[in-house]
């Protein structure tokens, strides 16, 4: 069995929409961080102060068979179509311990 970590950063508010999604697609769970980050389209200024946006991670370790189900979840429920809305992302992960069981090593 492999494992992959999805990432996604969304808007302060939007993590815990990301989680339980995340969850009722399969995750058995995740942890969710705090963030904050900028780009073109979210910069803000009040009495010509820059506001940085604060963000939420959500970061996920799964199963490879059940990431492309949980991915297009989380993109249907924090709407990451729209842009600005945050960003998710997959990548493999060679080695997990922690998780109830030895995945070092894994083929």
């Amino acid at each position: 069995m492999s494992c992959v970590v999805i990432v996604t950063i969304v808007n302060k508010g939007w993590g815990d929409v990301a989680l339980e999604t995340s969850m009722k697609a399969g995750a058995s769970g995740g942890t969710l961080l705090m963030g904050r980050g900028t780009s073109t389209r979210e910069e803000q200024r009040i009495m010509g102060i820059l506001i940085e946006p604060q963000k939420e991670v959500l970061i996920t370790v799964t199963d490879s068979e059940k990431s492309a189900n949980i991915l297009k979840e989380i993109i249907r429920a924090v709407d990451l179509e729209k842009p600005g809305a945050g960003i998710s992302f997959v990548f493999p992960v060679t080695d997990v311990a922690g998780m109830g069981e030895d995945k070092t090593a894994m083929q």
